[in-house]
């Protein structure tokens, strides 16, 4: 009987610590869940109520230390705007203890025209010079030196004299670029006023001020926008800086009404779907009346489509490669140019007086054809499955089978039976083709100078300022690749200030600037609509897709 008792407290024994060891690690885990969950909660808090921009890190990319107790982190948050890295239990005492960069002067009397050197202990740049000795700062494994966050001097913690933290700040760099906070504290003042001659306010009246206003769409590319609005910002006013998934160009560009008439530069940081649609706000500018505030743009290509911006010479992708301040430095040295836009309508037969033309805006190209058709395959995949298309070497090589695929089909075949074209009113006999291709600028398909073939020919140059279209046929996909390899010339089938394009039977792929769709029976007229005010960076354009040409 005894043997019995024991063993039974033996088991019950034994079941008590085996439910202890698996509720044990169940409670822990349960509890250090909770904890970061509040934890998280007071951060997320902290972040919406502050006026730092505020983001977390799991790991930091440099050697960094805590802003407030100097500790050495690994994680924690850093402001986007004026760089201050802080641990996660600093994080309210640094919010509450350093002032961000002001994108506006508060409460000052008068009308100033300078402001002293915002300064930030700690963290500086790797391979920044001190302002003062001339000897690189940063060195030492801990918090130390100095850091001017508008004109971004350096200065080591021995060489910081009470006169530099009182001095006025040069901007730095960038001065003729950045928009500093006390003017628009004082043309604020002025518009209360109802006063608008700003042309004494600094520095407006300065002559070689080009404020510049970044507009990035942070959908385009390897998620390369976030990172480059933080870089922005931290080398300009965050003022300037602006993210095209939170806010539309149109009211972006409102800006450019506050500044000098000719001299405000626009840098789009996207693909040429996100230049369509600045270009797009821009015009709607001069249907306000605003025509003397309209602003040169300039492009950084981040999506997957960069032909207008490699044919504007700033690269056909962006992936880094480039120090943000070069790319500023390319800006300020652009040249202007102008950029046709054509209207293209489409009329369906048939339906004259019930249905609505479409109309569109057209930068680079239209198309009829095999490429369209792989254009309106791609785009049908990537709505399914977008998370799939954010690499640019995943997007081509899907590409490349659309066009492989279309060989095999030939969707487009006898196209010059079903398809009738005009150049201004001429019309001009078709050859063989499953494609033609309406062209207002160099490059096209991601890098291939299509006019000029493999440039063995004499032919009329292609301009993308002169008001006239370039019109070239194709045999196929395969055709087309062969062209942009080089092996291979279009069917040139002419230049025109006006072209007319009737489908008489069938349906067909058709695109405009990428935007493709299968298209019935109609009139397709393209004609001129407007010029843009581009900028031109004289460096050299470039058939690789990975290759850029922002560098000097």
């Amino acid at each position: 009987g005894s043997g019995d008792a024991s063993r039974a407290v033996a088991d019950w024994r034994l079941a008590v610590w085996t439910l202890c060891s698996v509720l044990l690690p169940v409670l822990i885990t349960a509890w250090c869940s909770f904890q970061r969950s509040r934890r998280q909660l007071l951060i997320r808090d902290i972040f919406r109520k502050s006026k730092h921009d505020w983001h977390y890190t799991d790991l930091f990319g440099q050697p960094s230390y805590c802003c407030v107790c100097a500790q050495h982190i690994l994680r924690g948050a850093f402001c986007g705007c004026c760089g201050l890295r802080v641990s996660e239990r600093c994080l309210k005492k640094a919010d509450q203890r350093f002032l961000c960069k002001e994108i506006m002067m508060r409460g000052t009397a008068g009308a100033p025209s300078s402001m002293p050197h915002h300064w930030i202990r700690g963290n500086v740049p790797l391979c920044s010079c001190c302002m003062v000795c001339k000897q690189q700062c940063g060195t030492q494994p801990k918090l130390c030196d100095y850091r001017c966050v508008w004109c971004q001097y350096t200065v080591h913690d021995e060489c910081m004299v009470d006169g530099l933290r009182t001095e006025d700040c040069t901007y730095g760099e960038f001065k003729d670029l950045i928009i500093p906070p006390y003017y628009l504290s004082t043309i604020n003042q002025m518009r209360k006023e109802k006063r608008t001659s700003y042309e004494k306010v600094v520095p407006y009246c300065r002559k070689h001020w080009m404020p510049v206003i970044v507009l990035a769409n942070t959908r385009s590319g390897n998620n390369m926008g976030e990172t480059l609005l933080g870089e922005f910002k931290m080398l300009l006013n965050p003022v300037q800086v602006f993210d095209l998934s939170k806010i539309a160009p149109a009211k972006a560009l409102q800006l450019c009404t506050l500044l000098p008439c000719n001299a405000v530069r626009v840098l789009v940081c996207g693909g040429d779907g996100t230049v369509g649609w600045v270009l797009d706000a821009i015009d709607e500018m001069k249907i306000k009346g605003q025509e003397r505030y309209i602003p040169q743009v300039a492009i950084l290509p981040l999506g997957t489509g960069n032909d207008l911006s490699n044919t504007l010479g700033w690269g056909a992708g962006y992936a880094g490669e480039v120090p943000v301040e070069q790319i500023l430095r390319n800006v300020m040295e652009a040249d202007g140019v102008r950029l046709d836009r054509w209207k293209v309508q489409v009329t369906n037969k048939g339906y004259y007086n019930l249905r609505k033309p479409k109309v569109f805006t057209m930068n680079n190209y239209f198309s009829i054809g095999p490429d369209a058709l792989m254009a309106l395959n791609f785009h049908a995949h990537r709505e399914k499955t977008p998370s799939l298309f954010s690499s640019r070497i995943i997007n081509k090589a899907v590409y490349f089978f659309y066009g492989t695929k279309d060989c095999l089909v030939q969707e487009c075949k006898d196209l010059n039976k079903k398809v009738e074209l005009e150049l201004d009113g001429e019309r001009i006999e078709l050859p063989n083709l499953e494609g033609i291709i309406v062209l207002n600028i160099g490059y096209w398909g991601g890098g291939c100078r299509l006019w000029e073939g493999m440039g063995d020919e004499p032919y009329p140059l292609a301009r993308h300022d002169d008001g006239l279209l370039e019109v070239v046929g194709v045999h196929g996909s395969f055709h087309c690749a062969q062209i942009q390899v080089k092996l291979a010339n279009p069917v040139r089938l002419g230049q025109a200030h006006t072209v007319r394009l009737i489908l008489k039977s069938s349906k067909m792929p058709m695109q405009v600037d990428g935007e493709p769709w299968a298209q019935g029976p109609c009139t397709v007229t393209i004609t001129h609509k407007t010029h843009a005010l581009m900028l031109y960076h004289s460096g050299e354009q470039t058939d690789d897709d990975d290759a850029s040409s922002l560098s000097e």
